[in-house]
């Protein structure tokens, strides 16, 4: 079964023209994602039910007016009301450990990741929806039953709604000027690339702050690429590694090519460093390139911009994964039906397309049929976000995710492992064997 989603069914939904043109969307467009018919599960909305969500805020405005518009079409359908709050990205992981511990708050929180593997014991089986929707459309994705399912199980704990990739984001006039033709996939390549962007004074730029995204995005990056992680496959803490300390020492000879400042950047640092033309080369979201070539200003910047998957190194796959959006509910909620068909209503086509469109590629899907969503076929240089949820690496890459791994990458171990090197606090083993033992202390935690 397929369902036509036109202009006229996104203005009905209240979406402003604004949003709507960030869809691409056309009185002539016919939705191309299918929908198999299958049993939704039984869902009886509680008496009197309201609900109370909590998500992080938005980088591109239409994901936010859409989301709404889809908020209240649940409202308009089952007299619930819902509320949605949208937060801070660095607050999210606060106000989730205390809707957590308190037992109080939201019903519902969109998260990062491995939220709910921190919270497990917190939150309600959401296996029906889950099982459902991967029947009705083509099934989940690989990083979405990462993060989605407990450990060694096929229970789902949570929803994931998206991942934003954050490939390379470059000035290919700099990096023709110095000498390429692409960013190289090697380490030696990048240095050298990298060296000659700081000698032309348009430097890399990466963030080594304790950002969600850019921050951990470029420590699991410097790891993956030498083949080190905080796990091996059984579980066992191996950051303390020769591969991490090559890494390590790697940064060490890359850091002084980048801008100043970059311990202190946060998720927008590098956003505008990058729109002001201080740096020629950074990575980052599809919202970055958006809002430059949204903007008269700036769009020749925008014509000069590419992207391209993070450099390989020595692994043989491209190392990097997505940032996540999983929702979960929690068990102090008490309409947690009317949770989970929300939660559902929000997935299905009719409202996720939209909503997928609306944000120009900055979160790609979970759900294998919305590869076909109408955002893929537009701009060629969104396509590179396309399959961001297919990745194989994910926070705790490459051991069963679990509260522990949730706690290192909420607090920034990695990240400041990196930091710590890069600005001659810690030599290169002190800050593995630093990180080992922070890591140790999550675990035994988690065991006690």
């Amino acid at each position: 079964m397929t369902t036509e989603i036109t202009r006229r069914d996104a203005l009905a939904l209240g979406v402003s023209a604004a949003a709507l043109a960030a869809t691409g969307a056309s009185a002539q467009d016919a939705s191309r994602v299918k929908a198999t018919d299958v049993a939704a599960p039984s869902l009886p909305i509680e008496k009197g039910a309201s609900l109370r969500m909590l998500r992080p805020v938005r980088f591109v405005q239409t994901d936010e007016d859409v989301f709404r518009a889809n908020a209240k079409k649940f409202t308009d359908k089952t007299g619930v009301e819902v509320k949605v709050d949208f937060v801070g990205w660095e607050d999210i992981n606060q106000q989730t450990a205390v809707t957590s511990n308190s037992g109080a708050g939201p019903d519902i929180i969109i998260g990062f990741g491995d939220a709910p593997h921190i919270y497990v014991d917190k939150l309600i089986d959401l296996t029906d929806v889950a099982d459902y929707l991967g029947k009705r459309y083509g099934g989940w994705l690989a990083l979405a039953q990462t993060y989605g399912k407990r450990a060694k199980s096929n229970t789902w704990i949570g929803l994931p709604f998206g991942a934003s990739g954050g490939p390379l984001v470059y000035r290919k006039s700099l990096v023709n000027a110095a000498g390429f033709d692409r960013v190289p996939d090697d380490h030696a390549g990048i240095l050298e690339l990298c060296k000659k962007l700081k000698a032309a004074g348009k430097p890399a730029g990466f963030a080594l702050g304790n950002a969600v995204g850019d921050g951990n995005g470029f420590a699991s990056w410097l790891l993956w690429s030498h083949n080190a992680a905080l796990l091996d496959e059984e579980g066992n803490i191996t950051i303390n590694s020769k591969e991490t300390i090559a890494a390590l020492k790697y940064l060490k000879e890359l850091y002084p090519t980048f801008i100043a400042g970059t311990p202190s950047w946060n998720d927008v640092s590098n956003n505008r460093a990058y729109s002001s033309q201080e740096i020629g080369l950074t990575a980052n979201g599809v919202s970055l390139y958006f809002s430059l070539k949204n903007d008269p200003a700036t769009k020749a910047i925008a014509d000069d911009t590419e992207h391209q998957f993070l450099p390989k190194g020595l692994a043989s796959t491209y190392p990097m994964s997505g940032l996540t959006l999983n929702a979960m509910v929690f068990k102090h909620s008490l309409y947690p039906n009317a949770a989970k068909a929300f939660l559902q209503f929000m997935l299905e086509k009719e409202q996720y397309e939209p909503w997928l469109n609306a944000n120009s590629g900055y979160w790609a899907q979970p759900l294998a049929a919305y590869a076909d969503a109408a955002v893929w076929s537009g701009d060629p240089k969104v396509a590179i976000f396309k399959d961001t949820m297919k990745s194989p690496y994910y926070n705790g890459y490459k051991g069963p995710i679990s509260t522990a791994t949730g706690a290192v990458n909420a607090d920034y171990v990695l990240v400041q492992m990196c930091a710590s090197v890069a600005t001659d606090a810690a030599t290169p083993e002190a800050a593995a064997a630093e990180a080992e033992q922070r890591a140790k202390r999550y675990f035994r935690r988690q065991r006690g």
